[in-house]
């Protein structure tokens, strides 16, 4: 297992396109990370200047303490999984996963045993005989995982390995590498756009937009308490509800809903805020449909149902706040009807704000 150091890492191409912007991030032995963000946010460029595929402009690289932005991938020591598999048609997938220790001049009889190993682990031992072309995606995606774990590296980086995968066989394909992460210990890095693939397996996840790191942070860290708009709309699905509005007298009103931030925020905060605009965020989750007699520890808002999703263990309600679009979710059985007029209540302790001008999340409390 190895610990890597990023400090102050940038790319800019001959062009003078300026992808990666001074990226710090400190990598445990044995963690698993996750790049996230939306493409051209430079997380792949990141990876791959860690691999050393790609020439850093600026900055350190550290393996274990050591520089090595001079060195080459090989002697990084690292084994990459890429979005296109990369296997050779014309070999086996016993000859695919073989490959690399064969290069290495491995005894044979080392090689068929880490060959069946490997293929055990990753169910692929009936398989062995066939060519890429006889497997599905996911099984494909198996060998190529399988041609990097077996030559039992400490760094293992994954580029958008389950893009090219169905919805069933990403699921399936997150258990597998996530409980190899667990067998290995080696540290992971994994690149990709799915934000449920960085809440489901990382250790910590790094954000990133327009070549700069967002926020680092566990899963849980990003979604309770996200820095900006940006974390907060990108970690969460359906994302999080955004409402402008402008501080007056210490409220906000909302098409007619008054909110008064006395309940959430310092005095202090709120007079800082006055005349100002912000934008009220919370969760399509943290909602409750309000009753008659509901407590006075939320706000409450009524909106117009445009448009219901039945998912099975929730219903996503798309409705309208006078011409604010927001998304609720809730119960299957509380489905709302199309044009049903609907209150629901956000509690205070779900509620965020953020800066408009900044879109930096608020303080709400002085200390």
């Amino acid at each position: 297992m190895s610990y890597l150091t990023l400090r102050g890492i940038n790319k800019i191409y001959p062009n003078g396109y300026h992808a990666v912007h001074d990226f710090n991030l400190e990598i445990e032995k044995g963690e698993f990370i996750v790049f996230v963000g939306s493409s051209g946010c430079g997380k792949s460029t990141t990876l791959r200047m860690i691999a050393g595929l790609e020439n850093i402009s600026k900055g350190d690289f550290l393996i274990d303490g050591v520089r090595a932005n001079e060195k080459g991938p090989r002697e990084r020591g690292v084994a990459m999984v890429f979005q296109s598999y990369a296997l050779y048609p014309h070999m086996s997938v016993y000859e695919n996963l073989a490959f690399g220790l064969t290069l290495q001049g491995v005894d044979e009889d080392v090689i068929e045993q880490k060959v069946y190993k490997t293929a055990k682990i990753l169910g692929l031992t009936d398989y062995l005989d066939r060519k890429p072309r006889e497997l599905s995606g996911g099984q494909r995606q198996r060998v190529a995982v399988g041609r990097a774990i077996i030559r039992r590296v400490d760094i293992f980086l994954m580029d958008e390995p389950l893009s090219n995968l169905d919805a069933k066989q990403r699921v399936t394909m997150r258990s597998e590498i996530t409980q190899i992460h667990r067998e290995t210990g080696a540290t992971t890095i994994y690149v990709t756009h799915d934000q449920t693939e960085a809440m489901t397996m990382a250790d910590r996840i790094v954000v990133m937009k327009e070549g700069y790191a967002q926020q680092v942070g566990t899963p849980y860290d990003l979604y309770f308490n996200p820095v900006n708009m940006f974390v907060a709309g990108f970690i969460g699905e359906p994302p999080m509800n955004f409402i402008n509005a402008t501080v007056k007298g210490g409220k906000l009103n909302i098409k007619g809903n008054v909110i008064d931030l006395g309940a959430i925020a310092d005095k202090s905060v709120i007079d800082g805020y006055e005349n100002k605009e912000v934008a009220f965020g919370f969760r399509p989750e943290a909602i409750r449909l309000a009753e008659g007699n509901d407590t006075g520890d939320a706000y409450r808002i009524t909106c117009t149902v445009e448009l219901t999703e039945l998912l099975g263990d929730n219903t996503n309600v798309y409705a309208d706040i006078q011409g604010i679009k927001t998304i609720l979710k809730v119960d299957p059985q509380e489905t709302p009807q199309i044009d049903e007029k609907l209150e629901f209540a956000i509690p205070y302790k779900s509620v965020y704000l953020f800066d408009k001008q900044t879109e930096k999340r608020i303080k709400l409390r002085a200390q």
